[in-house]
């Protein structure tokens, strides 16, 4: 392994971000509908598994907690936190009803659904997706750069140009950050 090399890869992974305009765009829009969201007293909610699952937490927490600066919580959460909940409903059910069956209980009109996953395939957060449709939600998919099923469902797609699972998780918490600091400043403007 290289690791000067590696470090490379990712500087020109998010040097292709920086250049695309059409991608910037999707992530201000994105931006947009999150304030939108959290100004007319709704909530975004997240859902990914494994390593997505981590920065599912993380951006929720961020936003529910604080960024840069102390100010008012806003009501944002990752759908896997409740262990109790997670394997009932995987034990019950099955696995790809966990995030669906959230998002049906916690989930109205206007509230945001996040779903992250590298492949866009994963078969859970595919359902949570639809979930949300059904219940009038605006839905964003954070994959990779094929977008996978979660392409045709979301509102907001935000496909890494990368098919390099590294690369992408590093780009989905790096957009994470870009959207919960633009939130935060916009929403708590520092006087």
């Amino acid at each position: 392994m290289d690791i000067k090399n590696t470090i490379q890869a990712s500087i020109d992974f998010k040097k292709r971000l920086m250049e695309d305009e059409a991608f910037i765009h999707k992530v201000n829009t994105l931006i947009d509908q999150i304030k939108d969201c959290f100004d007319k007293d709704g909530k975004v909610l997240f859902c990914g598994n494994g390593g997505s699952a981590a920065d599912a937490q993380h951006l929720a927490a961020e936003l529910a907690g604080r960024f840069y600066y102390d100010r008012e919580p806003l009501h944002s959460e990752a759908l896997h936190v409740n262990t109790s909940y997670l394997t009932a409903v995987a034990n019950d059910y099955s696995f790809d009803e966990v995030y669906s069956r959230l998002v049906k209980a916690k989930g109205k009109e206007g509230d945001i659904l996040v779903g992250l996953s590298t492949s866009g395939n994963s078969s859970n957060i595919v359902k949570a997706l639809e979930q949300a449709k059904r219940k009038n939600m605006i839905t964003v998919a954070f994959t990779g750069e094929t977008g996978g099923k979660m392409k045709d469902i979301a509102d907001i797609l935000i496909g890494v140009p990368s098919g390099d699972t590294p690369r992408i998780q590093e780009g989905h918490i790096m957009i994470g950050h870009i959207v919960c600091e633009a939130v935060e400043s916009k929403m708590f403007p520092k006087n």
